[in-house]
């Protein structure tokens, strides 16, 4: 099997470099790399020219439409047997390739998504945002995972499709958010057998601070009224589970603040106070301990805190946010190109 592997890249040339490094080090070797570089003012040209004498590497330039048409972009050129899309942010592990033919050969899978974890290399923080999306205690622990809720949607961090699926659906309709959500849906409803290959694991950097996490958990949760909106029976009670907590930290902030100005005097309102404050308490008690039990480390564990609490409001209010101005005041919606 020839594997065509497709990566959009925006402005993160050293990334790049730190992703073919690891395909050089792939025991299966029967594949080639399109890089597609949507409008990037920095350019990782060079870069992959370094990689023509040891990798099977082409790259592209082309004016920035996003990372969906970008993908298309890659499809189009692509030689393959089957489409893999990486994210430009990740590392491959060296058996990687041999994994997905193994499991493509098993399963007889038409497209399939894999799985992520944090590399040694990491930062405390990329570890900790790593344990975030990956944990039960979030709405990680639905992505990339074996006992996943319905049927399993691949993400684009780590997906392939076979040319018969690009063939038949031409690849992304939607540029930007939730893009691989509503592709893996399309092909799921026009046929396709679709699933995990929960072997064929990447190291994903995600995001290198806080803020940045913030703002791309906070999109997640947009895109999911986004995909809401042209497949309503795929919105399931667990996706709204982030917007409840932001709803339910909100009401305690406001129990703390009457309860501080009435001096504790109201009983109803202190009861409810103690009350949210006890449930808040343990569920960062319970989530340090599952998060130092995966990580093994104080601080990273402590970092996970800050990454679910980031995670959780930022995905809760996006989604919050969408919702009322898409479904209630009915505009800016997403639209399909």
């Amino acid at each position: 099997m020839f594997f065509s592997i497709i990566i959009p890249l925006y402005n993160r040339p050293v990334e790049i470099k730190e992703l073919l490094d690891s395909m050089l080090m792939q025991t299966y070797r029967n594949f080639e790399i399109i890089i597609v570089e949507d409008g990037s003012s920095l350019s990782a040209e060079s870069i992959v020219a370094n990689y023509q004498d040891q990798l099977d590497v082409h790259y592209y330039y082309k004016a920035n439409e996003g990372q969906g048409f970008a993908r298309n972009y890659g499809f189009e050129r692509a030689k393959g047997d089957f489409f893999i899309v990486f994210d430009s942010d990740i590392i491959v592990p060296a058996d990687y390739l041999v994994k997905v033919q193994q499991g493509l050969t098993l399963n007889q899978l038409d497209a399939f998504g894999g799985p992520d974890a944090a590399h040694e290399s990491f930062t405390d923080i990329q570890k900790a945002i790593s344990y975030s999306m990956t944990s039960p205690f979030t709405t990680g622990g639905i992505r990339g995972n074996k006992k996943h809720i319905g049927q399993f949607h691949p993400r684009s961090f780590n997906m392939g499709i076979s040319r018969n699926v690009w063939n038949e659906t031409q690849g992304f309709k939607l540029s930007r958010r939730s893009e691989d959500m509503e592709f893996s849906i399309r092909m799921i409803n026009q046929g396709f057998k679709v699933g995990l290959l929960n072997e064929a694991f990447v190291y994903h950097k995600r995001r290198t601070s806080f803020m940045q996490f913030f703002k791309q958990t906070y999109n997640f949760g947009k895109g999911r009224i986004d995909i809401y909106q042209r497949y309503p029976k795929e919105l399931k009670a667990v996706h709204a589970l982030p917007s409840v907590f932001v709803l339910g930290l909100t009401c305690l902030l406001i129990l703390l603040l009457v309860n501080g100005l009435t001096a504790g005097q109201l009983p109803f309102i202190s009861g409810l106070t103690s009350l949210g404050t006890l449930a808040i308490g343990l569920y960062i008690g319970l989530l340090f301990i599952h998060a130092l039990g995966k990580t093994n480390r104080l601080k990273v564990a402590g970092l996970a805190l800050v990454a679910a609490f980031t995670q959780l409001i930022a995905y809760g209010t996006g989604f919050i946010v969408q919702y009322i101005s898409s479904c209630i005041l009915h505009k800016n919606a997403h639209s399909l190109v």
